[in-house]
């Protein structure tokens, strides 16, 4: 049995690490730059906020600073409960760059935050959208790195950003890192920008830049209506038009704080994990327990038997490698790497079963 489970997770590990090591060479990563000379048009920042007292203040403040200065800055006030259009209304005051949208109301058919997107679009009037969620963190070179990023990779449509996540609490450092973890352990992201391919597709709606004329062309928002991963969507419309994406790391550029706790990133993790993958559950489920084979199984077995000594090197390197591209603390998520594991199967199930239930909830809407 230990040489079977030798031989399995060998499999999965080799693959796994070659992919971490070649994003760590080749990973397009939007890399703070003071590029301010750098012009390509007026850009719109696009703001959906849904009860972001906490969040829309900074983001605003940072979005203000920005060393590019041909912006116009909408925030979309999406029926909040607390004092997210009272804090935007102050910065209007300050800066007539900002805007603020009063949401209509939910549409049947229409999901919260692609309605919300698809309002700011029409009221845009920038050649290039700049969609940004408010736990988004900037730094002031942040959209003229991304300005020099665009002149860097050219000819592409869309751009999409993983940022840098920031997290605190144990419950986030248990969970958190597992999304850079996935995505950098399967996917070599040049190929996203280099490849025909339509299964080389990722996207991450905290930060996506897109060209105006692109967006209008694949139907914008409109056309992923209905989807909880409107973002992977999105990006899979622009290939599929034959139009180019490039998705990228934040760097020392971009950053988020998502989640407060181990329970927002539970259930924020349970809301897109399954339906992220565009798969049957049969074929989810079996992907996770590959994953577990692979990346938890030979922690327990070296207990009994030293060859397994050679998977968890591979193991670490993979754990080290994804670390350092997303600028964690890489000893940190090597202590925590067996709870870590666990835990992607626990949310992997929970997102599988809340889904086929239609019991997904994000700030109080039913998904």
């Amino acid at each position: 049995m230990s040489d079977y489970i030798f031989i399995v997770s060998l499999i999965i590990l080799l693959p796994a690490t070659t992919v971490t090591m070649y994003n760590l060479i080749t990973a397009p990563t939007v890399r703070r730059k003071n590029v301010s000379d750098e012009y390509i048009g007026k850009i719109s920042v696009l703001i959906p906020a849904r009860n972001e007292e906490k969040n829309i203040g900074d983001i605003l403040e940072l979005v203000c600073k920005q060393e590019y200065t041909d912006l116009e800055i909408l925030v979309l006030d999406d029926h909040s409960t607390d004092k997210t259009s009272d804090i935007v209304s102050d910065f209007i005051n300050k800066d007539k760059r900002v805007k603020l949208i009063e949401g209509e109301k939910l549409p049947n058919g229409w999901l919260g935050k692609n309605w919300a997107c698809y309002q700011l679009s029409k009221a845009a009037n920038g050649e290039y959208f700049l969609f940004i969620d408010a736990d988004v963190k900037l730094v002031e070179s942040s959209i003229s790195s991304i300005v020099y990023f665009r002149k860097k990779f050219k000819d592409f449509a869309m751009l999409s950003v993983f940022p840098t996540q920031i997290y605190r609490s144990l419950g986030e450092k248990l969970l958190v890192p597992l999304m850079n973890w996935i995505l950098l352990s399967f996917l070599p992201l040049r190929y996203v920008f280099t490849k025909k391919n339509k299964s080389f597709i990722a996207a991450n709606g905290q930060l996506i830049f897109i060209e105006r004329k692109s967006y209008n062309y694949i139907g914008g928002h409109e056309a992923v209506k209905n989807k909880v991963v409107e973002d992977m969507e999105i990006g899979r419309l622009i290939k599929c038009n034959g139009k180019k994406l490039v998705t990228a790391v934040g760097g020392d550029s971009i950053y988020c704080k998502m989640y407060d706790g181990f329970r927002s990133a539970y259930n924020g993790f349970s809301k897109n994990f399954f339906s992220g993958f565009n798969t049957s559950a049969f074929a989810f489920i079996l992907m996770l327990s590959v994953i577990e084979i692979g990346f938890l199984l030979p922690i327990s077995g070296f207990l009994f038997n030293a060859k397994f000594l050679g998977l968890i090197l591979l193991i670490i390197l993979n754990r080290t490698f994804v670390s350092f591209i997303s600028g964690q603390n890489f000893l940190l998520n090597l202590v925590l790497h067996p709870i870590q594991m666990v835990l992607l199967f626990v949310v992997g199930i929970n997102s599988v079963i809340k889904f086929k239930a239609g019991k997904i909830e994000w700030k109080g809407r039913k998904i």
